[in-house]
């Protein structure tokens, strides 16, 4: 392979999360990034939608978890673990 054949393969296309909506992972982590919000039906309002059936509910959770890390700077959890 070449360069270019290179980096389009490992180059991660986004992947749609939300079927009814047309999400993508890369959409809802835009959102939690500039809007931070708190919960996933937040995620949707700021995308300008609302949650439909429901299935992505979790992987958009999943999604917010990573994208705040396991332990997010706004007050998440403390250092030694317990709530704040």
């Amino acid at each position: 392979m070449d360069e270019k054949t290179t980096s389009k393969a490992t180059r991660k296309l986004p992947m749609i999360v939300c079927s009814c909506n047309v999400l993508s992972d890369n959409q809802v982590r835009t959102a939690v990034n500039t809007a931070a919000p708190r919960s996933a039906v937040q995620v949707y309002g700021c995308l300008g939608c609302s949650p439909q059936c429901g299935r992505c509910i979790a992987t958009i959770r999943r999604i917010m978890d990573e994208a705040v890390g396991a332990c997010p700077a706004a007050g998440g959890c403390c250092a030694n673990g317990e709530g704040t």
